[in-house]
């Protein structure tokens, strides 16, 4: 789907949870990172939520199944059901489906989340490359996943058995730092087999689709911490998006995002859900931008950020929109770092 080339973040005068009706929520980095609550998303979704915006939990994370996950937010202060998950799980699961009879045998490289959504499109969790699989489905499978699962999956791979992955991200957040994602593991099978999965996940249609088919969201927003993910599975699927700095995305990659990858809005972390998103305007005088008392515009190479507002997220905002508007759609190369130096970046 072609898109026109953002330039600028957008803005609203309504509150976000106000603006759109469904809020399509990441997990890792947005939510909660190694299993604890992020700062203010607790209070933050519990508000939106009363406001009467419907939370989506939408996670590439294929381990743990929607009951658990539901749990685990529930636990954390944030009533939620299965219903409200929507995994890669789910959607590897429908993929594989579509192109397998019903009961066929399918070797999960993976955990318990992978498994129960395989059951549940009709298909048959296996463990073994001899078992005669017609796929093989992998997917994260935490950090005790014995290197052996990958070596069957490399032995039915190779063998020319179909091979689907539930996603690609090479990282994920923990308590700890980041750490090597499902996508690393899929490399590792890659180099054995020669050869490439079919992915799930965000940000690929599939993911996009499962979630829409499973919440029913008339006008919804994206919520997320990754640019190669979340907002580019958003810009794919021809909706609108919310960056939060609460992640794996600094500012500074921020800056030098592609046009795929540049949300319709930035915020600090989850309380951007109710709030209005403020104008960043352009500066006829100076071809720049202006957004909350900061100025912003590209000289020599470099961004140049000027005045002092109160908020350091526009100056953030309004650098978004000199970088952006600068590259148009490619990617800037102009010098950051003394402008992010300026707010603390």
């Amino acid at each position: 789907m072609n898109q026109p080339v953002r330039t600028r973040p957008e803005s609203s005068r309504q509150s976000l949870n106000e603006a759109y009706d469904t809020a399509l929520l990441d997990l890792d980095g947005v939510v909660y990172a190694g299993g604890e609550a992020i700062d203010h998303a607790v209070e933050s979704l519990v508000t939106a939520r009363d406001g009467g915006m419907r939370l989506a939990y939408v996670t590439n994370n294929a381990l743990r199944t929607p009951e658990a996950v539901a749990e685990h937010l529930t636990r954390l202060g944030m009533p939620a059901t299965p219903d409200d998950v929507i995994t890669s799980a789910q959607a590897v699961a429908r993929l594989i489906s579509e192109q397998l009879p019903k009961g066929a045998r399918v070797l999960v490289i993976g955990g318990e989340g992978l498994r129960v959504a395989l059951r549940e499109r009709g298909l048959t969790p296996v463990d073994s490359a001899d078992d005669d699989p017609a796929a093989v489905a992998q997917g994260y499978g935490g950090p005790d996943m014995p290197w052996a699962r990958l070596m069957e999956a490399g032995y039915a791979v190779a063998r020319g058995v179909p091979w689907f992955a539930s996603n690609l991200d090479l990282t994920i957040p923990s308590g700890r730092g980041i750490a090597p994602g499902n996508g690393a593991a899929v490399e590792v099978v890659r180099i054995v087999a020669g050869t490439s999965p079919q992915a799930a996940g965000k940000p690929l249609p599939p993911m996009h689709r499962e979630t829409i088919l499973r919440t029913g969201a008339r006008r919804p927003l994206v919520v997320g911490d990754r640019l190669d993910t979340d907002i580019e599975g958003a810009y794919a699927g021809g909706v609108d998006s919310l960056l939060v700095l609460t992640g794996v995305t600094t500012p500074a990659q921020l800056l030098a995002a592609e046009p795929g990858h540049r949300p319709s809005y930035v915020d600090r972390d989850l309380r951007g859900l109710l709030t209005p998103q403020p104008e960043v305007a352009h500066d006829g005088a100076s071809g720049g931008f202006r957004c909350g008392g900061w100025a912003a515009r590209v000289e020599d190479g470099a961004l140049v950020l000027e005045g002092g507002g109160e908020e350091p997220l526009d100056g953030l905002r309004v650098l978004c929109a000199a970088a952006w508007s600068e590259a148009g759609d490619g990617v800037s190369g102009a010098d950051a770092g003394k402008a992010l130096a300026r707010l603390g970046w």
